[in-house]
């Protein structure tokens, strides 16, 4: 026998634990629709995409195409190229969600694709928009947003940051290396966070610009799907045309982006956190121990019972913080910070908890005699990288306590 248990064939407890009475009714009908594109597109090839190793040749081009065809690229978009949604982030973050149950590299992928990057590209010139948006959208480009360097991540303060973009009459020319960049090894284009003299801007730069160099895909412990690799860049000329919002205004531009990612990830960090709830549900039901099931030791019930609760309030906060840009806050915080944070930490607790239900059988790749094997070892790896992209936890408790407490307080 020969069997590979997947979140495809058991059932989905939030059909009946989870109920979105008070979500907008375009929101539920895009959640629907989301639900069958990826079913379609992304659950076939999952678990190929997230076990073979990182390569060029191994982007999941099939699963990303799939989705572009469903039209969940359009979903971030006013009309007539996007879906014209009244709460485009939230219905961008639900379409995260969903991936994320079945890949939690491919909603890494099109959290880089659809949330970061649109946002970059709202600071675009209607003319780079009018080039750039059907590209996107359509899914004929992949696009890449590079604000992490070798020594600045969390941190993307003037003096950490060393890529320098020198300006001159006709734009910028920039010399530096950026680290971890999602979707570089395919991408044509990238928004780029540099530094002129003591202000930041955001460039978009095309990467087959001469003097451009994208490395090889980095080998990762999870997030096979997610490719990154570095992009140096080497007195790369990019025209003024190209930059992302006002001179200066950089960072703005970054912090913008980068908060509504963390929403994006949060929302990631509850799908991971379902499946792995819905594997375990699964096993407790029909794992026979000591005369009866599994699900009838009372620890695994409470421990259970606990984890539906805090995935109830993950998809909550998640879905708090999106609507709230949504309604026209910009900041959004500190639901933002919250929903990454704590979505992501409840995105390892529930995988660990799924993988010791399931014992040796889940710390397998396949058990070799009989073929069998189930999805617990590739979220294990996957889940943990949840809580360090994207501003690590540490950074978003530190601005939960700056909101709490006050700046004048925390620094």
């Amino acid at each position: 026998m020969t069997s590979t248990l997947t979140t495809h064939e058991v059932p989905r407890t939030q059909d009946t634990m989870s109920h979105d009475i008070w979500l907008p009714a375009e929101i539920a009908e895009l959640r629907a629709d989301a639900r069958r594109a990826v079913e379609a597109t992304v659950a076939p090839v999952a678990r190929r995409i997230g076990s073979q190793e990182e390569s060029v040749e191994n982007f999941p081009w099939d699963a990303f195409g799939g989705l572009a065809d469903a039209g969940m690229f359009a979903v971030p978009f006013d009309g007539p190229l996007g879906r014209g949604l009244h709460h485009r982030m939230l219905g961008t973050c639900t379409v995260t969600e969903e991936i994320a149950y079945h890949s939690s590299s491919m909603a890494g992928v099109y959290d880089g694709q659809c949330i970061l990057v649109p946002q970059a590209l709202s600071f675009a010139t209607e003319y780079m928009q009018s080039q750039l948006l059907p590209q996107l959208i359509s899914g004929e480009q992949a696009f890449s947003f590079a604000t992490t360097e070798p020594d600045a991540s969390s941190d993307l303060s003037i003096e950490t940051l060393q890529t320098v973009a020198t300006e001159t009459d006709a734009g910028f020319v920039v010399n530096g290396r950026k680290r971890w960049i999602t979707n570089s090894v395919v991408a044509k284009w990238a928004a780029v966070l540099v530094k002129t003299g003591q202000r930041m801007n955001m460039l978009l730069i095309d990467l087959t610009a001469d003097g451009v160099r994208v490395g090889a895909p980095d080998l990762k412990m999870g997030h096979r799907g997610q490719i990154t690799a570095d992009i140096v860049l080497d007195n790369v000329a990019v025209p003024r045309e190209h930059l992302l919002g006002t001179p200066g205004g950089g960072l703005s531009v970054a912090l913008s982006c980068l908060t509504r990612g963390r929403i994006g990830i949060g929302a990631a960090g509850v799908g991971v956190a379902q499946a792995a709830l819905d594997l375990a549900v699964h096993r407790l039901r029909t794992r026979q121990v000591f005369g009866g099931p599994l699900g009838r030791m009372q620890h695994w019930q409470f421990t259970l019972a606990q984890r539906a609760t805090e995935i109830e309030c993950a998809r909550s906060l998640y879905q708090k913080a999106a609507m709230r840009l949504d309604l026209g806050d910009r900041a959004a915080e500190p639901e933002a910070a919250m929903a990454k944070a704590y979505g992501t930490r409840v995105a390892v607790d529930t995988v660990r908890d799924s993988l010791q239900i399931h014992g040796g059988f889940g710390f397998a790749r396949q058990i070799a005699e009989t073929g069998e094997s189930v999805r617990l070892e590739e979220l294990y790896r996957d889940a943990k990288i949840l809580e360090i992209f994207e501003g690590a936890n540490e950074l978003q408790q530190w601005v939960i306590a700056r909101n709490l407490i006050g700046r004048d307080v925390t620094g």
